[in-house]
């Protein structure tokens, strides 16, 4: 037996069951569920750190999209505001590092 203890994507239990392996899982509150969601974006963004592959790019994304979700907005909106801090802020195409800024007066 392996324990996971952790929120896994909807097909999980059933790809499980088809290979004829034992499941058990359970649907959390929405209150748990927003907190898997964040200890899940933490686990993605470190297998991306680790791999840096298209795969776990994939992933980190999925998770934005149910935290997104999960949190009252559409994808729409996300990509909306990611559109309007581009327009406003720019992106990070010219690799600038900034090295200090002086003091505000």
């Amino acid at each position: 037996m392996v324990d996971h203890n952790k929120l896994v994507r909807d097909k999980i239990p059933d790809i499980i069951t088809n290979s004829g392996r034992k499941a058990k899982y359970h649907i959390l509150s929405e209150a748990d569920y927003l907190a898997a969601l964040d200890k899940k974006l933490f686990e993605e963004v470190n297998e991306y750190q680790a791999d840096k592959s298209l795969e776990e790019m994939a992933d980190v994304l999925e998770v934005l999209y149910a935290i997104c979700k999960a949190r009252g907005y559409s994808i729409e909106e996300l990509e909306g505001k990611r559109v309007e801090k581009f327009i406003h802020r720019g992106g990070f195409d010219r690799k600038l590092f900034l090295e200090y800024s002086e003091d505000e007066r």
